[in-house]
């Protein structure tokens, strides 16, 4: 948790805060994090109480996520699902006026019997057992039977490896995309969300889904080869084509596009209270080289 906030997709000016508290806060809340991701979880299968606990649980890691980092409309989906924890008898003061008179069935409802739930749920345990002794690791090697049924079953998706960021990133490089028509004075381009100038307080953007600044952080932890939209989004900036302009927050060049564009990358990190207060600065950066070589149109 020390690198998660500066290290997400977009944080939010909540989350450059949080990462400002101590270390013994970070390891508490990392594993206060995972004991709620890895046993409140099973809190669905127990009784009402039990159930209705996990519930608050679940929302309220799902509310930390979402006022420190932009996820998306992922949090209310999650959240959504809470809600399903919550029986009929919980809901019904709830209900329409017109079914308010009515009272509410208090019969039990038909289960499936054991025989039928134990053999579906040994499968589903099994299927899922070489996923979450992947997530540790633990490199194993399954008898041909059955890597044999995984390798059938894995188009059905019927287990899946949980994690939206299963792996924690530890930096935060940036590309920037910078104008010249000169090759000597470059001028940056600006994004809407992503950390660009070091002085743009990170804010709220979810539900909204700013989809070009969420890919442009992918980008920038791989390598342009394995990225090659980016050359076409630079290729689209030097045309000046207006639908690709109105993704970015600022055009430097807004009478003609730059006879040169080129990525460069960024190592971006939080500044601390100190800097902020006397800088105004929420993130500090250095920069690191090229992502792209220079381009340029034929005219």
């Amino acid at each position: 948790m020390t690198f998660h906030y500066e290290t997400q997709p977009l944080p939010t000016w909540l989350g450059w805060y949080v990462h400002q508290l101590p270390a013994s806060w970070h390891r508490a809340s990392t594993f206060l994090m995972f004991a709620i991701e890895l046993i409140v979880p099973w809190g669905a299968c127990a009784p009402r109480p039990l159930r209705r606990v996990a519930c608050g649980l679940l929302v309220a890691l799902q509310v930390v996520i979402a006022a420190t980092g932009n996820y998306g409309f992922f949090n209310l989906l999650i959240l959504g699902l809470c809600l399903l924890l919550w029986d009929d008898e919980a809901w019904w003061p709830f209900r329409w006026r017109g079914q308010r008179a009515q009272t509410p069935d208090t019969a039990q409802p038909r289960r499936w019997p054991t025989w039928c739930v134990a053999p579906v749920a040994l499968i589903v345990f099994l299927l899922s057992l070489p996923h979450v002794l992947g997530s540790f690791r633990w490199q194993l090697t399954w008898p041909q039977p059955i890597a044999t049924v995984l390798q059938w079953t894995a188009p059905w998706r019927t287990v899946n490896p949980y994690g939206l960021f299963a792996v924690m990133t530890t930096s935060r490089p940036e590309i920037m995309l910078e104008g010249s028509n000169d090759g000597k004075t470059w001028v940056p381009y600006a994004f809407a969300w992503k950390p660009g100038e070091i002085r743009q307080r990170p804010a709220f953007v979810a539900p909204y889904m700013p989809r070009l600044d969420w890919q442009m952080w992918f980008a920038a932890l791989g390598t342009a080869q394995r990225h090659p939209w980016v050359e076409r989004l630079m290729a689209q900036i030097l045309r000046g084509n207006p639908a690709v302009l109105g993704l970015l927050a600022y055009n430097p060049f807004p009478d003609a596009p730059p006879r040169m564009l080129r990525a460069m990358v960024y190592q971006y990190h939080f500044t601390d209270v100190t800097t902020l207060r006397a800088t105004g600065a929420w993130w500090r950066r250095e920069r690191q080289g090229l992502y792209l070589p220079v381009m340029s149109l034929q005219r």
